[in-house]
C-alpha cells in the first residue's frame, strides 16, 4: 500500500467503495450546499431526518460496501470537489414501471482537495485509492485558502 492510500485510510476511515457523479446544474460547492439545505428543511418539514436524496436510473449492485463508509463524491465544473456521506441506497420502481435508486445522503458536504475528472455519464464506482482527500485533512490553513489559489496549487502537484 503507498503512503498515498494509507493517508487516505486515516484521513476518510476505511477501504470504502464509493460513488462518483456528475453535479450537474452547479457551478460551485456553495450551489451544492444551497440545493442540499433546501432538500434537508423539506424533509425536516415533512418531519423526516433531514438528508438529501439523489435519484438515479442505475441501482448499484455493491450496495454493501458502498453502504461501508463510502461516499458520493461530486464533479463539479470538471473536477472532484466535494462528497457527501452515502446512507442507505434505496431501490423503487416509478409510476412508467421504470427500476430507479434513491441515493440518500448526509446532510454535510464535505470539501475534498480538487481532482480534475472528465465528464461521463450517470454515476461510476469511484474506488478509495482514486478518492481526493479531504480538505481539511491537507493541513493547517489549506482550507481557508481561496478556492482558485487551491486549485492553481494542485494543478501544480502542490497540494
Amino acid at each position: 500500500m503507498s503512503l498515498d492510500v494509507a493517508r487516505q485510510k486515516d484521513f476518510n476511515g476505511g477501504m470504502a467503495l464509493h460513488l462518483i457523479k456528475l453535479c450537474v446544474g452547479a457551478d460551485s460547492i456553495d450551489d451544492l450546499r444551497e440545493w442540499v439545505a433546501e432538500r434537508s428543511l423539506r424533509a425536516i418539514a415533512a418531519g423526516l431526518e433531514p438528508h438529501s436524496v439523489h435519484t438515479t436510473r442505475m441501482v448499484p449492485k455493491r450496495v454493501e460496501e458502498l453502504l461501508d463508509g463510502g461516499s458520493l463524491y461530486w464533479v463539479i465544473k470538471g473536477q472532484v470537489q466535494a462528497r457527501q456521506k452515502l446512507l442507505d441506497i434505496q431501490s423503487f420502481t416509478d409510476s412508467e414501471g421504470i427500476s430507479r435508486c434513491h441515493l440518500v445522503l448526509g446532510p454535510e458536504v464535505i470539501e475534498t482537495a480538487v481532482q480534475p475528472k472528465r465528464a461521463f455519464q450517470g454515476w461510476r464506482y469511484y474506488p478509495q485509492d482514486d478518492v481526493p482527500r479531504d480538505l481539511n485533512s491537507l493541513g493547517e490553513g489549506i482550507a481557508e485558502m481561496p478556492a482558485d489559489l487551491r486549485r492553481e496549487l494542485s494543478e501544480l502537484g502542490l497540494l
